[in-house]
């Protein structure tokens, strides 16, 4: 025995700790590219009058980002990413104010593509 080596009893086995290759995230997040993008929609669609307040929730399956018109109501648009869905319909979904499914898919940007559409109307209009 080396001198600074611990000392182990005789025929004992040192124990190994294996640690699992994929691990559950403790909660679902944007990404920066992905906040950014739905940011840039969010502070248009405020210029144009249509929206006035959000909030974000990131829980263990989903995250979501709301858009309000006024505080005290129902969510105008709801975008959620939820990556379980991933390989079936897709990660994304865009819901609309009474809950129904308005888009989903695969990229970010097919899912806003209604809100943004929406958004040219008005101010085009």
């Amino acid at each position: 025995m080396r001198a600074g080596e611990p000392s182990q009893p005789a025929g004992a086995s040192a124990t190994i700790v294996a640690f699992p290759l994929t691990r559950t995230p403790l909660q679902v997040a944007f990404e920066r590219v992905e906040l950014m993008r739905i940011l840039d929609l969010y502070g248009r669609m405020v210029a144009a009058g249509q929206w006035r307040d959000y909030a974000m929730d990131f829980g263990k399956d989903a995250a979501s980002f709301c858009a309000f018109r006024r505080t005290a109501e129902r969510p105008s648009a709801r975008i959620e990413k939820r990556p379980a869905l991933r390989g079936r319909q897709g990660m994304w979904a865009l819901y609309g104010e009474a809950g129904q499914v308005l888009k989903r898919g695969h990229e970010l940007a097919g899912v806003l593509f209604p809100i943004e559409r929406k958004l040219l109307k008005v101010v085009e209009g």
